[in-house]
């Protein structure tokens, strides 16, 4: 029977996913190789097609592709706003070219769900020029949130499609608006520096900040660049992990100082985009701590409680799906995304047309 291999190539792991098509997509196998290596994925004999993640599409590329040598440079084009993500996502897609033809491959971008913002979400003040030229707020972790938009559906289609706000937190981390399933906004922006602290990553950032250190330190493009994707973040703020479980275990005062300041931003953004939206209906968490870490979610909800949220300690200690009192005048929920899923839908709908 012929399979869909998904593969998400990350910069120190490669996990992968093997779907039947017939009936219906089901998964059969998958995992997580530590250190990259496509050498040790199984690969099945009867591939169909490989499905990609690929975090920046750029200005031009918001489907779902097939990928040829044009589709091919255009992501490589763009390579220097997703340094972590792209380059090994390309050179998995390279290395199956060599062993598989003849076998068809989809990129699926992270940028592709937030297509159509409106403009004054997509822009930065800056001149019309170099907007034209793709400096514009793209937004990532998409094939997350069209999961979830999908999944609400099942989990809560009372509210599907209203106003959603979804907090997919984890190493890395963004947010997003939803109205009737569609991203209206989002945390991240013209990469995925932006937004909310991350494992390792600064987050939002005063553009002075980098200034400083080219023109006061002699830093050069390269350091800064190392440095905002290597050394902020919870890490930097801690000294001590990008974990947070270990810093939650933790008793070091940076390290509480690193949660309080994730817990913060995370409900700061939370307000900033039920702005955006219009009004709010519920809120979602997703990805690693956003599913596994009640503390967090719990203090997440507690700083929104202004907005209606009353936490059911129970249910959130259980892992939900609803996290929130039956009084409580907004619901809350957690719900395991599956971006290898939406991956999968898309290269089999491309190779079956």
């Amino acid at each position: 029977m012929a399979t869909i291999c998904v593969l998400n190539a990350g910069s120190s792991t490669l996990k992968y996913a093997v779907y039947e098509t017939a009936p219906t997509l089901g998964r059969v196998a998958g995992g997580t190789i530590e250190g990259g290596s496509l050498d040790r994925v199984p690969l099945p004999d009867d591939v169909a097609a490989f499905g990609h993640r690929v975090v920046h599409g750029g200005p031009h590329l918001s489907q779902p592709v097939a990928i040829d040598p044009e589709t091919f440079a255009a992501i490589e084009a763009v390579s220097p706003l997703a340094p972590l993500h792209n380059p090994p996502a390309l050179a998995v897609i390279r290395a199956l070219r060599d062993r598989f033809p003849d076998t068809m491959q989809v990129a699926c971008f992270d940028t592709g769900f937030h297509h159509g913002h409106p403009a004054v979400a997509d822009r930065f003040a800056i001149p019309d020029a170099l907007y034209q030229e793709g400096v514009r707020r793209y937004g990532f972790h998409g094939l997350s949130y069209e999961y979830i938009a999908g999944a609400l559906e099942t989990v809560a289609p009372a509210i599907a499609k209203g106003r959603v706000v979804v907090a997919h937190l984890g190493s890395g981390a963004s947010m997003c608006g939803l109205v009737g399933g569609r991203s209206v906004d989002s945390s991240m922006g013209f990469t995925a520096l932006d937004g909310l602290p991350m494992g390792t990553r600064s987050g939002s950032l005063d553009a002075g900040v980098i200034l400083w250190l080219q023109q006061t330190k002699g830093w050069s493009v390269d350091r800064v660049e190392h440095f905002l994707y290597h050394d902020c973040g919870l890490k930097g703020l801690s000294g001590l992990s990008n974990d947070m479980r270990v810093l939650l275990a933790s008793d070091a005062s940076l390290a509480r100082l690193a949660v309080d300041y994730f817990v913060y931003h995370v409900a700061r953004t939370a307000g900033a985009l039920a702005a955006s939206t219009g009004g709010l209906d519920a809120m979602v968490f997703t990805a690693g701590i956003g599913e596994h870490s009640p503390e967090i979610r719990s203090r997440v909800l507690r700083r929104l409680s202004w907005l209606g949220f009353e936490v059911d300690d129970t249910a959130n200690a259980a892992g939900g799906p609803l996290l929130t009192a039956s009084g409580s005048r907004l619901p809350a929920y957690v719900i395991p995304t599956d971006e290898e899923l939406v991956i999968a839908r898309h290269t089999a709908a491309l190779f079956r047309g």
